[in-house]
């Protein structure tokens, strides 16, 4: 009796030893004596003890943190460059019998990928279109890590570190750029007054009577901005009748 009790107890303590539970974002690939068996899960999972040896895999999206990677531009800048890639499982099977571990070989994968990418451009392009850039290095990690069972969803480049002989560089080409946008803006300003006063030259040579009156309105405006007494000669041809009536 006592013998029959132990028994009972050892299989029933090997059989719930056996038992898995896996949550809804996660899959089973099980292996029976070293054969593959089909993807089990999510739910209750059930193993036989000794005889199978089972590898739970995440579908959940993982963001991986792409190290602070050193490289040189295409306009032969040094530079320091980090990131992040996030990517998920969508083949477990795959992702466990392709590659011995999948986040570490994308990581490592991300890091040389970057290195690369990062070769191809210049500087100012790296600055400047970092979307496009990480939008480039997704396509090449996703086609790359495609026969791992792992799907690349976004590549984003965080943070630029260039020399500080550089940025000092860069800065004074921004204010450069500046200054010639403020020439440009009074050069503008400046032909645009020209063609008004030409404008204005051509109605008034086009009708003598415009320019004695524009002759006397500025006699008026003078003569309105302080008390001192201005003696301003009247053109002989200005009929003294006109400039009276304008005086007054």
């Amino acid at each position: 009796m006592i013998w029959a009790t132990a028994v009972a107890a050892l299989l029933l303590a090997g059989a719930l030893a056996g038992v898995r539970v896996l949550r809804e974002y996660e899959r089973a690939v099980v292996f029976r004596l070293g054969r593959l068996l089909p993807l089990r899960g999510p739910g209750l999972v059930v193993l036989v003890p000794l005889a199978d040896r089972m590898v739970r895999v995440d579908l959940r999206t993982i963001a991986l943190t792409i190290p602070p990677q050193e490289a040189i531009t295409r306009d032969n800048v040094p530079v320091r460059v980090n990131a992040v890639a996030y990517f998920k499982v969508v083949d477990p099977v795959r992702s466990v019998n392709e590659v011995e571990n999948h986040a570490v070989a994308t990581s490592q994968l991300a890091q040389t990928s970057l290195r690369s990418v990062l070769g191809r451009h210049d500087l100012d392009a790296l600055l400047a279109e970092r979307d496009r850039l990480g939008e480039s290095l997704q396509k090449v990690l996703d086609e790359q890590t495609e026969p791992w069972g792992v799907k690349v969803d976004l590549v984003e480049i965080k943070d630029v570190e260039i020399p500080e002989a550089m940025q000092r560089a860069i800065a004074r080409q921004a204010e450069a750029e500046r200054e010639r946008r403020a020439k440009v803006i009074n050069a503008e300003g400046e032909v645009q007054a020209a063609q008004n006063l030409r404008d204005a030259a051509r109605i008034l040579s086009a009708d003598p009577a415009a320019i004695q009156l524009r002759y006397l309105q500025t006699l008026l405006e003078l003569g309105g901005e302080g008390r001192s007494t201005i003696v301003y000669p009247v053109p002989v041809d200005l009929p003294a009748s006109t400039f009276l009536r304008g005086s007054s």
